[in-house]
């Protein structure tokens, strides 16, 4: 559920929450950004590409694909129950397609583009565009090739350009995700003109020259990049994706400190705070708008990594998930915002995810499966956090390291800056005992093991390998729904993955924002900011 609280009373701030540390911050600002045409955003997290399609492009870079990019389709806007607005998976609406057609059988999707739709330089949008657009994310590796998998998109040969106004695919299969799939921010169209014109023998899809300057035809173009500083938006006014944005400019700023992000919204300096901690959010509730969100299948949990050898023994895991304090994990990093996932029935009856597992605190039980592991007398293991997560990953951390301790497994605490945390921890794989919050954008059970289960997929970052798991996944991804063997593929699936614990759910995660002077705020399952429906209020 969405939560919204209205801003109440600006009785309760307190004028010296914004000391001296904000100073920094305001002189940097542009001047641009006391316009009543501009926006001030202001976010913890550090953008480190332009490109999404680009190796080790982080989670918060994945709002210039939204914003700056047009997608064939996107999902429509529902109201959230509570209050504030939501994507709403049930609706395909168009953005750079005006129609589309889905053969009989299911296996040729048309589509239509817009005649009026051109990217940033004034040249058209063609169907050229959208399949180099689509061959180049099938084919550079990694994090999108996977993604466009999902939807059974994994081949150039699939996509034509029929002509310069009709695009193409052909499936190998009918999919229930292909079209909601062509709707999530990886399957955005370049300007290919511009794109091939700074790409090289060596760097054919020009991931060097879009990593710092994108090429599209979305609502915003990036005028100004400071990597580590800010991010600047300043509106397309002919963009033809949507309903125009109400504001000319959008400052997205990173300020590290949470304090200061606080202080600053508390202040109106800013007009938006995105992905506040859940105790400001807590906090913060009564004084500005606050919304929270818990995320759909997303799930805060713990990975010990199977090529760490302790956790290659079935007891040592099960012990370890027995040790996690979960409610005082629960209350102490999320505030109770979210919801629990632990003290739930070992017994399948559903297939409702993300669930309640069967573990639960209990420290005997912890101590009695590390006695008949092969690590009885416990081991040495680091225990990494991102510092861009960590207003939750940092207290359960130290909870877990307290709790672990009791049973001979001594973490040391690892800290890992974010920029590099995607590396780390999703690409090269190597953190042996790590916390991780993947959730999946496609919203069904089937996908997020996709993601976090399959071998070698890249939020998988315990390594973990299970061939029954594997066909599993593969004959229930474009499975429909109501097909009969659907329901009973993922309870199984279910039962091993709880069984194996290569990932221990501690709690569903809400996102939490926070606004003083802005409206239009919407929730998207990427869990980055949609600058275009914003408005200055």
């Amino acid at each position: 559920m969405n939560t919204m609280t209205s801003r109440r009373s600006f009785l309760k701030m307190s004028g010296g929450l914004a000391g001296a540390s904000v100073l920094p911050f305001l002189k940097t600002m542009p001047a641009a950004a006391q316009g009543s045409d501009t926006l001030v955003v202001v976010t913890g997290q550090t953008i480190n590409s332009l490109d999404l399609h680009r190796t080790g492009t982080n989670r918060a870079s994945y709002q210039v694909a939204v914003n700056c990019y047009d997608r064939l389709v996107s999902f429509g806007t529902k109201k959230a129950p509570g209050g504030g607005l939501s994507y709403d998976y049930e609706v395909i609406e168009p953005e750079l397609a005006e129609s589309w057609t889905v053969s009989e059988d299911g296996l040729t999707l048309t589509f239509k583009l817009k005649s009026n739709a051109t990217f940033w330089d004034g040249s058209k949008v063609t169907a050229a565009d959208v399949k180099w657009s689509f061959d180049r994310a099938v084919s550079v590796g990694g994090f999108p090739t996977v993604q466009m998998k999902a939807g059974g998109l994994m081949r150039p040969d699939q996509f034509e350009a029929v002509d310069d106004a009709t695009f193409v695919i052909t499936l190998d299969q009918p999919s229930k995700l292909a079209i909601p799939d062509l709707a999530v921010p990886v399957p955005f169209v370049i300007n290919s003109t511009v794109a091939k014109a700074n790409a090289t023998s060596d760097d054919p899809w020009a991931m060097e020259y879009l990593h710092k300057t994108p090429a599209g035809s979305g609502a915003f173009k990036v005028a100004r990049w400071s990597p580590g500083e800010q991010l600047v938006y300043d509106r397309n006014d002919d963009w033809v994706g949507g309903t125009l944005p109400a504001v000319k400019r959008v400052v997205v700023r990173e300020v590290p400190s949470p304090s200061t992000r606080r202080a600053l919204i508390e202040r109106g300096d800013v007009q938006m705070s995105f992905d506040i901690p859940d105790k400001d959010a807590a906090e913060l509730a009564d004084i500005v708008d606050v919304y929270s969100t818990p995320i759909e299948n997303c799930i805060h949990c713990l990975c010990p990594n199977m090529n760490f050898e302790p956790f290659q023994d079935a007891d040592v895991r099960k012990a370890v998930a027995y040790a996690v304090p979960y409610e005082a994990i629960f209350q102490t990093a999320a505030y109770g915002r979210g919801a629990p996932l632990w003290g739930g029935d070992a017994e399948i009856t559903d297939t409702a995810w993300p669930r309640k597992t069967q573990y639960y605190t209990d420290l005997d039980k912890a101590r009695e499966h590390m006695a008949k592991s092969g690590y009885p007398d416990g081991f040495e293991v680091p225990l990494s956090i991102s510092l861009d997560l960590a207003s939750w990953m940092e207290p359960t951390a130290l909870l877990i390291q307290e709790n672990l301790a009791k049973i001979g497994i001594k973490a040391e605490i690892e800290k890992i800056p974010g920029a590099n945390w995607r590396t780390a921890a999703l690409v090269e794989k190597r953190l042996a005992l790590h916390l991780e919050n993947f959730g999946g954008w496609l919203n069904t059970p089937d996908y997020y093991f996709f993601w976090a289960y399959q071998h070698g997929h890249l939020f998988n970052s315990s390594n973990y390998m299970n061939q029954e798991v594997e066909d599993l996944v593969n004959a229930t991804l474009h499975m429909a729904v109501d097909d009969p063997q659907y329901a009973p593929n993922i309870k199984r699936m279910f039962e091993i993955v709880l069984e194996d614990l290569p990932r221990i759910p501690l709690y569903q995660p809400a996102l939490n924002v926070a606004a003083n002077g802005s409206e239009g705020y919407e929730f998207w399952f990427h869990r980055q900011l949609d600058a275009r429906p914003l408005v200055r209020s």
